[in-house]
């Protein structure tokens, strides 16, 4: 038996790993750039979901293992130019494959805004409660017909070669009145996907995946990572 061999031969002599039963590889790990746990949590379902074997490391997962990630400043004006800002450095500054994502809502009302501004849209990134209730405050007297806004979102698969893959989704919807529902951040809880009746924060965790822009764009970037990452077997 050569050398090779023997490393994916060794095993209790009984039972499911007796000698010649191989050992299952390790998952392919991913980093997603990210502190974000709600959207780590998401990746993770929808890869367990898929079948496919990828650990996700989130970036404090990343630098307590690796040493320090950098954070990627979004200077993009797409959603797309953020997610590969974001993916390629710190695909780079890993050695991992890493994905990055931008997300925003864009209300018709404000010419697509916020936009690539969302999470910054009262003057400090990542301040969700600021954020929603200043949008609600600037449309408080918009009437209900002039209300119609849609979810974006970019998601982009980089290696540290440089090869990538994009993918974008997208969900329509209303910004309603007042915030209902806990089980969504950001703006979720005042957005009302088309033919519902309840906001996002008021679905489950399976039920947004199913419907959410950065489920739709996140779904099809998982489909795809076989294109990328040949080596990902199923679980």
């Amino acid at each position: 038996m050569s050398q090779t061999q023997a490393a994916v031969t060794t095993g209790p002599e009984t039972g499911p790993h007796a000698e010649g039963a191989a050992v299952a590889a390790p998952a392919a790990r991913v980093v997603l750039a990210t502190r974000n746990r709600h959207k780590v949590d998401e990746l993770r379902r929808m890869l367990a979901e898929s079948g496919l074997a990828v650990e996700v490391l989130d970036l404090a997962g990343a630098a307590a293992e690796l040493g320090e990630v950098p954070e990627v400043a979004e200077t993009g004006v797409t959603f797309v130019e953020n997610a590969m800002l974001k993916a390629h450095a710190v695909a780079q500054a890993t050695g991992l494959p890493a994905i990055g994502d931008d997300s925003g809502l864009c209300l018709d009302v404000l010419g697509g805004s916020p936009g690539v501004f969302s999470a910054r849209w009262s003057g400090k990134h990542g301040d969700d409660t600021a954020n929603l209730e200043l949008l609600l405050a600037q449309l408080d007297e918009v009437p209900e017909d002039k209300r119609t806004a849609w979810f974006a979102c970019a998601a982009v698969l980089a290696l540290p070669d440089g090869r990538e893959r994009i993918a974008e989704g997208r969900l329509v919807g209303t910004v309603v009145r007042q915030r209902s529902g806990s089980n969504g951040f950001g703006y979720d809880p005042i957005f009302r996907p088309d033919g519902y009746e309840v906001t996002l924060a008021e679905l489950t965790a399976d039920a947004k995946d199913a419907i959410s822009h950065r489920g739709r764009a996140l779904a099809e970037l998982v489909r795809r990572i076989p294109e990328i990452l040949p080596q990902v077997r199923q679980g």
